[in-house]
């Protein structure tokens, strides 16, 4: 019906359904084909109307079809993401209580300074009890090569080098009110450095081989054994509960991890001064002193401030728990916002550090927080008391700490986190001889 060569009877009606002979049907096969003919000489003209322009568009097909077949042969995409943080700290802090400042010059039997200067309250108000407004600011570059690998550079900037915030800072009084956001290059305020600089790939089922001048202890770690906390707030909450065991150790390392139907395990080593290709700890200057070397390090060498660190856990789609063990060497340790002066006084040497770490997540928001837990168990070797007091039998051989946060999603709105945490910062548990009276709780 469609080329008008099928013709009902002649009363106007079609009658599709009823019989016909092969004669009846040769008929009409015969009057569709010379319609057919008909509309196929026109394509003919048609095309021979247009012919130089099909032409030029067969080319262009053919050059498609042959750029194309080139990718497919020769894949390579790299893409690369930005991302970036920033956080602005405004505040201060007001410090109290009677303890005293122990100083240097105090050790070395010079006298004691005036009381109101070796009040801990008044040297803290003096040195750090105005307000500050400090910033830190990353920006990650994340390339792929091939979607499953990951290649990170992080340039960051930061000016807390005399913040009472800047846990790691040697003239604050009170490092555990260090923050995780805290940072300042060793070359000064504001200057932009290369905070990371690794390389992340597959390796077979379920493994991954991380490796980088500049990767951190955590960048090599298949689990963080923690859901707390959701954002950056005191320093000494951020490491799972064990900071001797997740010191953060960042320098040159490598490391491989594996993970699979939830278990998984990591193996990696980190040297804080990797760059360095001078081997020796000791070095003998002119007139047969031997001094500490001050470019002593490198990779797997008795000077490397060096940690190597073994996990083994599990995580669910809503839980899990980790086990881990790190060997610090040459002071490799806790970061200083994490511990007590003298439990940091025990780090100086070599020691061994143990960290049991759990969470717990709701599946759906509520009143009912995130639970998160950890404790962590340290020993030291080679630790000693400082130059020039003679405190035999003090040396710090032991330390532990612990932690518990909680965490509530959306809190009051939805994207709003609340959450609290408490606990104890590494503090000194045994000494050489006696036990010491420490600890302190946040």
């Amino acid at each position: 019906e469609r080329y008008g060569c099928v013709a009902g009877y002649p009363n106007g009606t079609f009658k599709g359904g009823q019989a016909m002979t092969r004669f009846e049907a040769a008929a009409l096969l015969n009057a569709c084909l010379d319609r057919v003919t008909e509309v196929t000489d026109e394509l003919k003209r048609l095309m021979k109307e247009f012919q130089k322009e099909l032409a030029i568009l067969k080319g262009r097909v053919d050059g498609l079809e042959a750029r194309v077949g080139e990718l497919e042969a020769n894949q390579f995409s790299t893409t690369t993401k930005l991302k970036g943080y920033a956080a602005f700290v405004l505040g201060g802090n007001s410090y109290g209580g009677n303890g005293n400042v122990v100083t240097s010059a105090q050790f070395a039997g010079a006298g004691l300074l005036p009381l109101s200067d070796r009040s801990l309250k008044n040297y803290a108000k003096a040195t750090q009890g105005g307000t500050s407004f400090n910033y830190d600011v990353r920006l990650d570059l994340d390339t792929s090569f091939t979607g499953k690998d990951l290649l990170r550079t992080r340039l960051r900037a930061g000016n807390f080098g005399a913040s009472a915030y800047n846990g790691g800072s040697k003239t604050n009084i009170s490092n555990l009110t260090g923050m995780e956001t805290s940072f300042q290059d060793p070359a000064g305020a504001n200057v932009v450095s290369i905070d990371r600089l690794f390389y992340k790939f597959p390796v077979g089922d379920g493994f991954n081989v991380v490796v980088g001048p500049r990767v951190r202890q955590d960048d090599m770690l298949a689990m963080w054994p923690s859901a707390y906390p959701a954002d950056t707030v005191l320093d000494i909450f951020t490491y799972a509960g064990a900071p001797g065991a997740y010191s953060l150790n960042l320098g040159g390392g490598a490391g491989v991890t594996y993970a699979k139907n939830g278990f998984n395990a990591s193996l990696n080593y980190v040297s804080s001064n990797a760059n360095s290709g001078s081997p020796v700890q000791k070095v003998t200057v002119a007139g047969g002193a031997v001094v500490n070397n001050p470019i002593g390090g490198g990779i797997g060498t008795s000077a490397a401030v060096s940690t190597f660190t073994a996990q083994l856990g599990y995580a669910g789609s809503n839980y899990g728990a980790a086990f881990a063990y790190t060997y610090g060497q040459n002071g490799a340790g806790p970061y200083g916002g994490n511990a007590t002066p003298l439990a940091l006084s025990g780090f100086t040497g070599s020691n061994s550090n143990y960290g049991l770490s759990a969470y717990w997540s709701p599946k759906e928001t509520g009143f009912i927080p995130s639970i998160s837990t950890g404790w962590g168990y340290s020993t030291l070797s080679g630790a000693s008391g400082p130059a020039g007091v003679g405190l035999t039998g003090a040396e710090v051989t032991a330390a532990q700490n612990w932690y518990v946060g909680l965490q509530w999603a959306d809190a009051f709105l939805k994207g709003n986190t609340l959450g609290m945490a408490f606990g104890q910062p590494t503090f000194a548990t045994s000494q050489f001889k006696g036990k010491p009276n420490d600890g302190n709780y946040a």
